[in-house]
């Protein structure tokens, strides 16, 4: 008994005065481990007789609680001082910024359009919306675009199954047929805004269009849905001249460059007469185009990026306004189009796959996005 209370203050001596969490480990095997003091005298109990463990059992007992408690106390206070010592040396500057988690970012539609609205708001114009379902009579007829006009045909419009029902926003002469059907169809062009802001407001009019259009082709310059825009300004006294002054000021702030250079050609649209496509300047840079420049000069060439002309007197009649007293001019041009010449991107259909790994590379910061609120003439 005398040798147990002595291996009992000797063990606990030991644990109180181990200064690390390893010690306090070596003493915790040496005691306590398959081959330790403690465990060695728990065995001798076995061979002994009911009345021997009766005697020397509770000393060994106690002798093993004893030093189990005294183990878990002593490494308690060791991880506490571990801690508060870590805590003394590693302070947290609550002022410093935190780190920034997972981020998406602007796509570069989403960022073109926002380009685009702002450049022509310097230019005074407004930007109109309308439904993405149209009718055959805006889409179309509206715009001088006959029956057997290709872009009437199936393999180019989306068209819904025959309804039946009013046109309130349509003449009764141009509208649903006498049996109240009217085809329904997903836009083709934005156009149709033009035709109903034309019908709803009073000239002077300057608006833009901007909004997804739907058409049945896909390669890598061509999805089924893609982004347009298009511009409309009706007023009196409206010239070719005042639409190249537009599209030449809104190409020079779109690519960030005062030597753009236009090519108006002479075209077809059956809502402009006269109608002109208009190509841009471009030099070779190491194999890639660089909007800007005269396209005629040496290492240069152009590209088509829009098609306008002013608008046809059928179409200003359609709207219920008179030719004789109001013209204006139209222009019209893919988003996509442009994000991929000034952003250097070479597949359109990338736009819409929605890889991540794309349009991080391609994306734009919420925060960081450069904008043009300088204005045009900035």
């Amino acid at each position: 008994m005398t040798d147990i209370s002595a291996l009992k203050a000797g063990l606990i001596a030991d644990i109180e005065a181990a200064d690390t969490l390893d010690a306090l480990e070596a003493l915790r095997v040496g005691a306590m481990g398959k081959s330790g003091v403690v465990t060695g005298l728990l065995k001798t109990l076995g061979p002994m007789s009911p009345e021997e463990r009766l005697e020397k059992g509770p000393p060994i007992q106690d002798l093993r609680e004893s030093v189990t408690a005294a183990l878990a106390d002593r490494k308690a206070q060791l991880e506490q001082a571990a801690l508060d010592a870590r805590l003394a040396s590693e302070k947290v500057d609550m002022t410093l910024p935190a780190d920034g988690g997972p981020q998406g970012s602007v796509h570069p539609v989403s960022q073109v359009m926002d380009e685009l609205a702002e450049i022509f708001a310097d230019l005074g114009f407004s930007v109109a919306t309308g439904p993405e379902i149209e009718d055959d009579w805006h889409n179309f007829t509206a715009l001088n675009i006959p029956e057997t006009h290709p872009a009437r045909a199936m393999h180019d419009t989306f068209y819904f199954p025959d309804e039946t029902g009013s046109d309130e926003a349509a003449p009764a002469a141009e509208g649903p047929d006498q049996a109240g059907r009217k085809k329904m169809l997903l836009r083709t062009h934005t156009s149709p805004v033009q035709i109903r802001t034309m019908m709803t407001q009073a000239p002077p009019i300057r608006i833009i269009a901007p909004g997804r259009v739907y058409r049945s082709d896909s390669d890598a310059t061509h999805t089924p849905m893609f982004h347009q825009i298009e511009g409309l300004v009706i007023d009196k006294g409206i010239t070719l001249g005042h639409l190249k002054w537009t599209l030449e000021t809104f190409l020079k702030a779109f690519f960030e460059r005062e030597d753009i250079v236009l090519r108006l050609r002479p075209s077809y649209f059956p809502f402009t007469e006269p109608s002109v496509e208009v190509d841009v300047g471009y030099t070779l840079v190491n194999g890639q185009r660089i909007i800007g420049g005269d396209g005629d000069a040496a290492g240069g060439g152009w590209l088509e990026v829009l098609g306008s002309g002013m608008v046809n007197r059928r179409v200003i009649e359609a709207c219920g306004l008179d030719p004789d007293e109001w013209q204006g001019f139209a222009f019209g041009t893919g988003v996509d189009r442009l994000a991929m010449l000034k952003y250097g991107m070479n597949d359109l259909r990338a736009f819409f796959d929605g890889d991540l790994r794309w349009l991080k590379h391609y994306g734009f910061s919420a925060l960081d996005v450069p904008t043009l609120s300088g204005g045009v003439g900035a």
